[in-house]
Formats: C-alpha cells, sequence, structure tokens
C-alpha cells in the first residue's frame, strides 16, 4: 500500500515565492526533497510508535536526523585534536591544553 507525500498548498507556494526570488532551483528542490523525507521519517516514526516500539521511534528519529554538535562539542574535538600533536602551550605539570579542556568540559551545553 502506497501513502502519496503532496505538499501542502502553503508549502508549495512558499516554495515558489523562494525561486522567484533568487534561490536556485537546487535548492528549491532539495527544500522540497527535505520536506518529503522528514514527512516519510515522521510517518515510519509514528507507525513504530503505534507498534509499540517507543524506543525504536526515538533511535529511528536521533540515526536520521542527528543534531549538529554544540559549540562545546566542535570545541572539545579541537582542542583533542590538538592536544594530540603533543605540543603542549607550556610544560608544567597541568599544561594549558588542559585547563582549556576542563573549563569548556564545565560549561553547560
Amino acid at each position: 500500500m502506497t501513502h502519496p507525500i503532496t505538499p501542502p498548498p502553503e508549502l508549495v507556494q512558499r516554495l515558489l515565492a523562494r525561486f522567484h526570488t533568487g534561490d536556485t532551483l537546487e535548492a528549491t528542490w532539495a527544500m522540497a526533497a527535505q520536506w518529503g523525507a522528514d514527512q516519510e521519517l515522521e510517518a515510519c516514526v509514528g507507525w513504530l510508535g503505534r507498534i509499540g516500539y517507543f524506543d525504536s521511534a526515538h533511535d529511528l528519529r536521533a540515526a536520521r536526523r542527528p543534531k549538529p554538535p554544540t559549540l562545546k562539542e566542535q570545541a572539545l574535538k579541537t582542542l583533542q585534536r590538538l592536544s594530540k600533536d603533543g605540543f603542549p602551550c607550556n610544560y608544567q605539570e597541568d599544561s594549558d591544553w588542559d585547563t582549556i579542556r576542563r573549563a569548556l568540559e564545565a560549561l553547560p551545553e
């Protein structure tokens, strides 16, 4: 059984307006495709929830639409990469890299 995904008239108008105000055809198509993919994902998530697979539904959404890393996560990853090079800012027992790392880890997300 198929379930057609038809964009609502408001979305069609918004896409046309974006295209006519300077968005490229590719950007307009990408936005339409993203909308369709989001509709399909939500249908799958809803179906999993209805048959009792609530954790799987949550996991599916998280896997298919991961959140971008926070600025804190990006900074920690960058710091980890830089500190692997083995060039700390100073040679004290507690390096500058460790001080920066601890400060970043203490920040809320």
